[in-house]
């Protein structure tokens, strides 16, 4: 029945007018005609879309299993009273408490901070109100600041619109399409395993969390940055005054894992009380009244169960064994995403393959293996089953996009360029389709276009630090260096972690002639990432060119400790050895190189310059040579070969090789002088060497 204004439900709740409209229902503003005065009131009608007897029945009697939890809860001040429940027309209708006042959100200013002070007096208020829920075994699911109403007449924050009446009209929603999977809460503010179905009471700490973050630093949840390997939230560097261990709770609120969280509002409330930081002046704020707690241990999650059961052998015509398959595979599913979200990827896979092997139609779960077998680099699996989820789905955005990136990873660029491609073309929207095209146009060197699509990508999402850092590298080699340096730079504004960032912005900063800002970014990209060598390399490079010889072999010594097999990292340290006139150190880094890449006839002569002066000449000479065996035209390495053989006294070989050293370079005027030279000392050689005959005396 549509609700219209003046008409009265259940014979004495007179609509004033819609307060708002969802999926599943619509809340309305009414007055109670049984109670003098205007007695304002909250009606939500629910609309289950089974029609059928059967199902009814049975979610009449859930209905008032759910409302009674809604009633029992509704003794804590700062939660909603139910005044009824009813049905009407084989609808459902909820009557709570009206709350005037503003919703919290209207607290929350995108860029506007708050001091610590009032933040944590908000999120105490608040888990004193959570903690009165738990104890009674509810798990609120959408705690958001559109659910939290500040109340008009003494400020105090109320906690509405709980997730176990959405429960029910979810229920009936999605069991007529024959999904078994529910997902409760707004995005942001659902944790991971939330999304996936499987919520905990820590799941409502996560959303708090959010709140308190987004109160302290004036960001949305969607702007937050994440850590792409942990999954961890990345806001500490938007709110640098903040309390360290205030931050630490907060951290601890909003853990990917869930297990890693509080286990209860209790604890959070126990670790705020306990801060005693002087810049943390504050009180946690409580209830005004007390508040008596019955022991009631019903679980919304039993009755959700129930009413998918009821729903499904309702509203559908399968036999009773598909149904348990169906159920089955549903279960399976969750499994493998709870499993998923803990990292534990075998088991994951095993998860998801039961439930195909039950439901080979079951897309999610196809989706679901794909991802695992991408994350074990099983990708040509991970390709098959892409294929066969998009012959099911071919609409499917998501699925040609998961089907690109695993061709990425294929290196099968055209196809992979084709997926992303189709994957825009159904919705142009999504950011990440826009980031694997860019990708692999950036793989392919064409450059414009790949700038292109990272500028559809951040036109659309503004906030993912890896967006500005491939376009950053896109214009880099664009040689639109100041253009990727401003490109990295929102990267690090975003992410300051992110190492790859600073590397690429102090590469650009080379080339146009900053090498001191250059080092400070190569020093970064060290320091959040020191495994990644080849940012020691390049902070040693410069540091060469900077003539500082000693900070450059700490930088190469740095790098060579993870990874020992660049012939060019050693080869460089030997460079700054000879420099600092450490000649035995510097043969001796030499030699490493050399062992990774015989052929490098730059590092022959640098080695044979270093053991020319010790004095090592018969070792000189045998280096130079191996300088012009390598390159042939290397007229430097024979001229020194020259000098070196000079200093054995055998100056025939000298002269053969500085006139080699001119064949390959004419105007070569130290060579000339030397070829004179080792001319004339070849001479009086063979002077002294050559005996004279003597004549015999004339005889008479």
């Amino acid at each position: 029945m549509n609700l219209a204004t003046g008409l009265a439900i259940g014979g004495r709740y007179e609509i004033v007018n819609q307060l708002g409209k969802g999926g599943f229902g619509t809340t309305f503003l009414a007055k109670d005609r049984h109670l003098p005065g205007d007695r304002f009131c909250v009606v939500k009608q629910l609309k289950p879309q089974a029609q059928d007897p059967q199902t009814l029945q049975a979610a009449k009697r859930l209905f008032e299993t759910e409302a009674e939890v809604l009633y029992q809860l509704g003794t804590h001040p700062q939660i909603p009273r139910l005044f009824a429940y009813f049905t009407e027309d084989d609808e459902f209708y909820l009557v709570q408490e009206y709350i005037r006042g503003e919703p919290f959100s209207k607290q929350l200013v995108a860029g506007e901070k708050h001091d610590s002070m009032q933040v944590v007096s908000w999120i105490g208020e608040i888990l004193k109100i959570l903690q009165f829920v738990h104890q009674n075994q509810v798990i609120h699911r959408d705690i958001n600041p559109h659910n939290l109403i500040i109340r008009e007449a003494d400020g105090q924050i109320f906690l509405i619109d709980f997730g176990a009446v959405k429960q029910i009209s979810t229920s009936f929603v999605v069991a007529s399409r024959m999904n078994l999977t529910v997902s409760i809460g707004t995005p942001g503010y659902q944790p991971s395993e939330q999304a996936h179905g499987n919520p905990k009471f820590s799941s409502d700490i996560y959303a708090v969390g959010i709140i308190a973050i987004q109160a302290l630093t004036g960001l949305s949840p969607q702007e937050i940055p994440t850590d792409p390997d942990s999954e961890e939230l990345m806001w500490r560097n938007y709110c640098t005054d903040i309390n360290s261990r205030l931050a630490d709770v907060l951290d601890r609120m909003v853990r990917y894992d869930f297990r890693q969280r509080f286990a209860s509002a209790t604890e959070v409330l126990q670790a705020l009380e306990s801060l005693d930081d002087s810049s943390l002046k504050t009180v946690i704020v409580s209830p005004k009244k007390s508040v008596n707690q019955p022991d009631f241990s019903f679980k919304l999650t039993q009755v959700f169960k129930l009413i998918i059961g009821i729903s499904v052998l309702a509203g559908i015509g399968f036999g009773v064994s598909q149904i348990k398959d169906l159920q089955a595979a549903s279960g399976l599913y969750q499994e493998g995403k709870t499993l998923t979200d803990l990292k534990k990827y075998p088991e994951a896979l095993a998860a998801y393959e039961k439930a195909i092997a039950l439901n080979p139609n079951y897309i999610e779960a196809r989706i679901g293996k794909a991802n695992i077998l991408t994350q074990l680099n099983r990708y040509q699996e991970a390709l098959v089953n892409y294929e066969k989820a998009i012959k099911l789905k071919p609409d499917s955005a998501a699925l040609w996009q998961g089907r690109g990136i695993v061709l990425d990873l294929l290196n099968q660029n055209t196809q992979a360029l084709y997926s992303f491609d189709r994957a825009i073309a159904i919705d142009r929207n999504i950011s990440e389709s826009w980031y694997g095209k860019g990708k692999i146009l950036t793989k392919i060197k064409k450059y414009s276009e790949a700038l292109k699509a990272y500028d559809e990508a951040v036109n659309l999402t503004d906030k993912v630090p890896k967006y500005w850092y491939e376009r950053g590298w896109v214009l880099h080699n664009l040689k639109r260096y100041s253009e990727a340096i401003t490109s990295y730079d929102k990267a690090l504004g975003l992410q300051d972690s992110l190492a790859p960032a600073w590397y690429g912005k102090a590469n650009s900063l080379v080339i146009i002639g900053r090498d001191i800002e250059a080092i400070t970014a190569y020093q970064k990209a060290a320091d959040y990432q020191p495994n990644y060598y080849q940012s020691w390399f390049s902070l040693g490079n410069i540091l060469l060119k900077q003539q500082q010889y000693e900070l450059a072999i700490s930088a190469f010594d740095n790098g060579i400790k993870y990874h020992t097999k660049d012939d060019k990292i050693w080869a460089n340290k030997g460079w700054a050895l000879y420099q600092l006139k450490q000649y035995q150190l510097a043969v001796s880094a030499y030699d490493r190189s050399l062992a990774l890449k015989r052929d490098r006839s730059q590092v022959w002569y640098n080695k044979g310059n270093a053991l020319y002066n010790l004095n090592s000449y018969e070792a000189a000479a045998g280096s130079y040579r191996k300088a012009t065996r390598y390159r042939p035209s290397y007229y430097q390495a024979w001229y020194s070969h020259g000098n070196a053989l000079v200093k054995l006294k055998r100056y025939s070989e000298a002269v053969n090789s500085y006139e080699k050293a001119l064949r390959y370079h004419t105007d070569y005027p130290e060579a000339i002088a030397a070829l004179n030279w080792a001319k004339l000392q070849a001479k009086l050689s063979n002077l002294k060497n050559t005996v004279l005959p003597i004549k015999p005396p004339n005889k008479k």
